[in-house]
């Protein structure tokens, strides 16, 4: 098997729109929630989420291409742009048949989905459709996209697996450059659901925080006062490549990816196991491929989207794996970001090689009253960034459906 390393990094976020911006918000604790500007909240229990906030298409895109598409593939283009920059990549010198874009997504162009259906029925029903609604809204355009724009021939396809897409990607990214299928790969995930069907779907579900009062402390996971998740929104992209590729073209290595865990709840549509089953067997997996014990893991960027039952979840399957009062922080990121959803583990995996690089941990916020029963078993990074060394970091994502991703990075030696 081949040694996969990290060489890039991108990312469009609520709380920064490149990597270095979204780094500095998470170690000083910034919340990315406020009032929703996308659509009039008047009838909805929810009216605040985590928007991506001035983002500018034109930087990278010309006024008549971005007609063209969603604002969930700008927002993958725009990570994907500099990504590409950040690991200096010349394309044209490298052989592009063995490039690909793994991707993943949950709801794709769901914003042009609304729009086109509101004006076909003001339409009185005339089909008058947009010549560009089924390649915006088709949820693996992003994927292809990206491909077309760098002439990438090599392995092409988009993850639907939920809240866990972007991490299953990148999983499978690993696996196929592991395998000596590819050299090189763009992976990660894009979201933008920040629309009325979203909000009003996840608030019929009770999935939501109705803290409107409150908003940007309405993310507060593991504290028992948790109500719901904040809808979040935007993109990461990692470069991963062979080790024998980088060092070919010179590249700075970032980090190493050393283990993917893929598994499921089998449980329930979108509840995970009450024990977290799933988890323990997705955590387990990706340690074992690592070839480390629990005890190496030195960070865990937890799924932990402060809903009632599943941040317990998994803190239960923490335990199981990991035992009380392990070495690992554990801290979740989607107390400043919200949840991205298809998009969230592109994003906490880049938390994740930044912990490992800069030996800092980003905290939790606004949790104030941790669950009594897991109140004295875990360092969950309360309240600040911690510093401490990082030689291994896990990020953990689960979605709808039972899909369990736990992908495991290490800090990167010759």
């Amino acid at each position: 098997m081949k040694r996969v390393v990290v060489t890039g990094l991108g990312a469009v976020t609520p709380i920064g729109n490149n990597v270095q911006e979204f780094w500095n918000s998470l170690i000083n604790g910034v919340s990315g929630a406020a009032p929703i500007t996308r659509f009039d909240t008047t009838q909805f229990k929810t009216k605040f989420a985590c928007e991506v906030k001035n983002f500018d298409a034109s930087a990278i895109f010309e006024k008549n291409e971005i007609r063209k598409y969603d604002l969930f593939t700008q927002y993958a283009l725009y990570a994907a742009d500099e990504a590409v920059k950040n690991a200096n990549i010349n394309f044209d010198s490298l052989n592009k048949n063995r490039i690909g874009v793994i991707w993943g997504c949950g709801d794709g162009g769901i914003s042009t989905f609304e729009e086109q259906i509101g004006e076909y029925k003001l339409g009185n029903g005339t089909p008058r459709f947009s010549p560009f609604f089924i390649p915006k809204r088709i949820v693996n355009i992003a994927s292809g996209v990206i491909s077309i724009k760098y002439g990438l021939r090599g392995i092409n396809y988009t993850t639907a697996a939920a809240c866990s897409a972007s991490n299953t990607a990148i999983i499978d990214a690993f696996n196929y450059i592991r395998w000596g299928k590819a050299d090189m790969m763009i992976t990660g995930g894009s979201e933008a659901s920040v629309t009325e069907s979203s909000i009003g779907g996840f608030n019929a579900s009770k999935a939501l925080s109705t803290l409107n009062d409150d908003y940007s402390k309405a993310s507060r996971p593991f504290d028992e006062t948790r109500d719901g998740f904040v809808l979040g929104e935007g993109a990461g992209v990692v470069i991963l490549e062979s080790y024998e590729h980088a060092i070919k073209r010179n590249a700075v290595i970032l980090v190493e990816i050393v283990g993917g865990g893929l598994a499921a709840d089998a449980y329930h549509l979108t509840g995970t196991h009450p024990e977290g089953e799933g988890a323990v067997l997705g955590m387990e997996l990706a340690l074992e491929e690592a070839g480390i014990s629990p005890d190496q893991i030195d960070y865990i960027n937890a799924h932990a989207t402060s809903t009632p039952t599943g941040d317990l979840s998994e803190l239960k399957a923490v335990e199981k794996v990991f035992g009380i009062n392990p070495n690992a922080n554990i801290s979740a990121t989607k107390s400043m970001t919200g949840h991205l959803l298809g998009g969230a583990g592109a994003i906490e995996a880049i938390a994740c090689i930044k912990a490992v690089q800069e030996n800092v941990i980003p905290p939790t916020i606004n949790t104030q009253n941790v669950e009594p029963e897991f109140a004295d078993k875990f360092n969950l990074t309360l309240g600040k960034a911690q510093s401490r060394e990082v030689n291994y970091a896990m990020s953990n994502t689960f979605g709808f459906g039972g899909h369990v991703a736990s992908s495991i990075f290490k800090k990167f030696t010759e």
